[in-house]
């Protein structure tokens, strides 16, 4: 497994297991985090290489999320993935402005969210050809 490390913030556990499907099955490390108050936290523990936020949460939504992880240092250069159900063209704009590197939506495509992880972790993109 590689040492890379994933926060997921999500509230639906059964999504949360979706996530931990997927990306251990591409050797990424996991870590969750079920509501805005626990994101924080969660992210100064784990350390995570790159965050998965979605913008509905308990405790505050994903937005109070960003505007925390940006006012923490050690925590601002996180590259943050918006993957969320709520309407796109009312949030996509906001969520990049807050500190997101980018916006899905969900349901989301499985290879185009691995593809945004690896070009926002600078890793090489999958070769098709085997």
């Amino acid at each position: 497994m590689s040492s890379t490390k994933i926060l997921v913030v999500e509230d639906d556990a059964d999504v949360r297991l979706g996530y931990q499907v997927l990306l251990r099955a591409h050797r990424y490390q996991t870590c969750f985090a079920e509501d805005a108050a626990l994101a924080l936290s969660a992210a100064r523990k784990e350390q995570p290489s790159l965050i998965i936020l979605d913008l509905g949460l308990p405790a505050g939504d994903g937005f109070v999320v960003l505007e925390r992880l940006a006012n923490v240092p050690t925590l601002r250069q996180i590259p943050v993935i918006v993957v969320t159900a709520r309407d796109h063209q009312k949030n996509e704009e906001r969520a990049l402005q807050a500190g997101a590197r980018a916006f899905i939506q969900k349901p989301w495509d499985d290879d185009a969210l691995l593809a945004m992880i690896r070009h926002l972790l600078g890793e090489p993109a999958l070769s098709l050809a085997r």
